[in-house]
């Protein structure tokens, strides 16, 4: 028998090397390298073999003008799970790979088994659990009422049993919890090393655009936050899903980090229960309950998550510190980003806090990414400084610039309009966002372009 040939990869920049050394020398890292085998060349000559038994003669690619390719919409296949399907881009494409990341115990299992019992009625599914056994996964679908017609699992971590039981099951869409538990008979590394986590989901890549079977691929996280495993890992999927959410919180987000089908940084919010995960479809609404009275300290911004306008409370305390070195804590924005701000308040606000500890916290676990969230900052921490809450029914958005100009956001428009939904009556945001006198019904607003208006009119 012939044996295979192995290279050596970098399991941060994805950097091959035909033996191993200690550091990786195109990102500098250090014991980053891990063992992977590569195809010989008798398979890569037998397409027989990969092309579901196809013995035909092999066509040369040709050269083809973009112009002439015929375009065609994906067909998607509903999870049953709205939000579910509004991270996915509007549900499953067929043959697409979708990896979900996060924290352990944060629901992953649970979400996914969820969405295939709703499946299971009308499309073959099948569940591979290689952390738990099958009663486990049984009690589980037993404790949430979920139920069990149609649904097979297979407690296997082989991934050559998988696939030939996968062959001959059929099924639409295959669930494997997780990717880190897999392994092949390849390769001689242990189970969730470098080498084995990348094989065996390059086989269910593989799998899965042969066979048209959609594909999950449940991943652990690191405590640096990235999926464990080879960072090529991310490049071989169609879509990267991370679960988040804060402990101690019911709520979950679901968010969308790579989507070939749809659209990035999608958001879905979900209720952890009794019965699991219930979806969020309003997450306005919840992220909102219990702020409805006027406390220093707060201030509402909406935010946009994908596709859809958000409204979440960014909360500031403000207080004396007895540090030499006063303290600065952002829970859900960049704690970068908030000692910029707190520079750009004190030179062109002319607010000191610099003897005063200052922590910022996005109610609900949200984390904000984008730069709308600059002046609900700036104007939940004068509020708390200066103990007066800001006028009720206030909302504020905008980018404040380091020359202390107030710079507009992309959507000003629809995002006031979410507010108004919700009842808010006024409204702070830069000039360039300002609507046309009566777009924006019952809703007053306040165009500013200096942080100075901005103090002014809250």
């Amino acid at each position: 028998m012939a044996k295979n040939r192995t290279a050596y990869v970098c399991s941060e920049c994805g950097a091959e090397y035909s033996k191993w050394q200690g550091q990786c020398t195109e990102c500098g890292v250090w014991n980053v390298l891990g063992e992977v085998v590569l195809e010989s060349a008798a398979a890569v000559k037998a397409p027989a073999a990969r092309r579901g038994g196809w013995a035909g003669k092999v066509e040369a690619p040709r050269i083809t003008a973009l112009k002439d390719v015929r375009q065609s919409e994906h067909a998607r296949v509903s999870t049953g799970i709205g939000e579910f399907d509004r991270v996915l881009g509007g549900g499953l494409v067929e043959g697409a790979v979708v990896l979900v990341g996060g924290d352990p115990g944060i629901g992953k299992s649970t979400l996914l088994l969820q969405a295939l019992a709703r499946m299971a009625g009308t499309l073959p599914v099948l569940y591979v659990t290689g952390e738990e056994s099958l009663a486990q996964v049984a009690g589980r679908a037993v404790r949430l009422d979920l139920p069990l017609d149609g649904l097979d699992a297979l407690a296997e971590t082989g991934i050559e049993l998988i696939l030939q039981h996968a062959a001959a099951a059929r099924p639409k869409l295959i669930v494997a919890d997780s990717v880190q538990t897999l392994w092949t008979e390849t390769l001689t590394a242990a189970p969730g090393s470098v080498s084995q986590v990348r094989e065996s989901a390059a086989r269910l890549v593989r799998f899965a655009k042969e066979t048209g079977t959609a594909v999950f691929l449940v991943g652990h996280v690191t405590k640096e936050g990235g999926i464990a495993g080879p960072r090529v890992l991310e490049h071989m999927v169609d879509a990267v899903l991370y679960f988040e959410g804060e402990s101690g919180s019911r709520f979950r987000v679901l968010r969308a980090f790579k989507n070939r089908f749809g659209a990035v940084n999608e958001l879905g919010v979900f209720a952890m229960g009794e019965k699991g995960l219930k979806e969020v479809p309003n997450p306005s609404a919840i992220f909102l309950s219990g702020g409805s009275t006027r406390q220093p300290g707060s201030c509402v911004m909406v935010t946009r998550e994908g596709t859809r306008p958000l409204l979440v409370e960014v909360q500031a305390l403000v207080d004396a510190s007895p540090l030499s070195n006063p303290r600065r804590v952002a829970v859900g924005l960049e704690q970068n980003r908030l000692a910029m701000l707190l520079a750009v308040l004190h030179r062109h606000g002319g607010v000191m806090v610099g003897d005063q500890d200052v922590f910022i916290n996005v109610v609900g676990g949200i984390r904000v990414q984008e730069t709308a969230v600059d002046l609900p900052v700036l104007l939940a921490v004068l509020s708390s400084l200066r103990d007066q809450p800001l006028a009720e029914k206030t909302i504020a958005f905008g980018e404040v610039g380091l020359s202390g100009e107030i710079r507009p956001v992309p959507n000003g428009e629809e995002r006031l309009r979410e507010a108004a939904t919700h009842g808010f009556k006024r409204a702070i945001v830069p000039k360039a966002n300002a609507p046309k006198a009566g777009s924006v019904k019952g809703m007053e607003v306040i165009a500013v372009e200096r942080l100075a208006e901005a103090i002014e009119a809250a």
